[in-house]
């Protein structure tokens, strides 16, 4: 007897969850469904934001304060939970959440929405909410949109370290903005990773030196970076790496012997694209005396050529810098070869000329 009413119990009640399913969906098999899947994310600096929910259509009814009723807690999507998964901690609205996935439910009112983060996100629907398990509640303003007959999840506004997430139904549209710490969440990231098999190449602790330092931050960090890097292997990208890290913490005297020793180790190109750099920053004079050694210890190599010819060039002694670069011209690889002949060809045969047009290349 009491089987039968339990039985008979269970049966109603999935009756009752059940009610808005159409009968060509299917719990057993894999059919359509009538609010079909979908899935958006979105990068912030290495935070992954994921939104997976189904999507219900207008199809002419009436959603807000119909469909949906005001005042009462609703799954945001159709079918099971709708869940939001962040990869790092994250603040919505300016306030803290942790990492994790999150069952997303809504409350709506005609000029003022509550945004649920439930700590359970794997219900169906919101048929046993409980407020018990929420994560965070923040509240929002609705705003008018275009027309979507298809629930729709979004992410705009994109900042380096913000976006806005929007549900866009019917013609409303509801925003939230989440953010990241970006810098505190890629310094623990780097932590981590650099406990792994990326510690034993010298790459990997440059990138992370070099990280900090063009976004200027943690330098002291940086330095032990730079340092690790060069204990794994002594090259030329890293003590360059450690001479600019020690630059922007002025500490000129041993910046200096780190370049020193980075220009040491380096190749006849890695020192002409260094003294290009320089020029580019506007240090000429330093630029022209590499080019000069470069060029005495390399004459061999075409590119140093070049360098030469920035020097003459810049002493208005167009002549010789010509001279140079045809010299440049005679030793360069083929692919370089066949551009700087056609450049020939096509201009005035003139020391000006050719100077003009090789100087904007090498």
């Amino acid at each position: 007897m009491f089987r039968g009413t339990l039985r008979g119990f269970l049966f109603c009640l999935l009756l009752a969850v059940l009610s808005g399913v159409s009968s060509a969906q299917s719990f057993v098999l894999d059919l359509p469904l009538q609010s079909q899947r979908a899935q958006i994310s979105q990068r912030i600096g290495i935070t992954d934001i994921t939104i997976s929910y189904h999507r219900p259509l207008v199809d002419g009814r009436k959603i807000w304060d119909g469909l949906v009723p005001y005042g009462k807690v609703w799954r945001s999507g159709a079918n099971i939970n709708t869940t939001i998964t962040f990869s790092d901690p994250v603040q919505v609205e300016g306030k803290a959440l942790g990492k994790g996935t999150y069952g997303l439910h809504m409350i709506p009112t005609a000029d003022e929405w509550t945004i649920i983060f439930s700590k359970n996100s794997t219900s169906w629907g919101a048929f046993t909410y409980d407020q018990a398990e929420d994560a965070l509640r923040v509240t929002v303003k609705p705003k008018a949109s275009d027309m979507h007959n298809a629930l729709t999840y979004d992410f705009d506004d994109l900042q380096k370290d913000s976006a806005v997430v929007e549900l866009e139904w019917e013609k409303v549209a509801v925003p939230f903005k989440v953010s990241v710490d970006v810098h505190d969440t890629v310094q623990a990231s780097l932590k981590k990773q650099l406990r792994n098999l990326s510690q034993y190449t010298w790459m990997s602790w440059d990138d992370a030196a070099n990280y900090l330092l063009t976004e200027k931050i943690a330098l002291d960090e940086a330095l032990t970076y730079a340092s690790k890097s060069i204990e794994n292997e002594d090259r030329y990208d890293n003590e360059m790496t450690k001479s600019k890290v020690l630059t922007a913490l002025n500490r000129k005297d041993e910046a200096a012997t780190a370049q020193k020793k980075a220009l040491d180790l380096a190749s006849p190109l890695q020192i002409h694209l260094f003294a290009r750099q320089l020029q580019g920053e506007k240090r000429s004079d330093e630029a022209f005396a590499i080019f000069r050694e470069n060029a005495k210890k390399h004459p061999d190599q075409w590119f140093t050529h070049t360098g030469l010819a920035r020097i003459y060039s810049s002493q208005g002694k167009f002549d010789d810098a010509a001279k140079e670069m045809r010299l440049a011209l005679a030793a360069a690889p083929d692919v370089q070869k066949s551009y700087v002949d056609g450049l020939v060809k096509t201009s005035v045969r003139s020391a000006w000329a050719i100077v003009f047009r090789l100087y904007q290349c090498w």
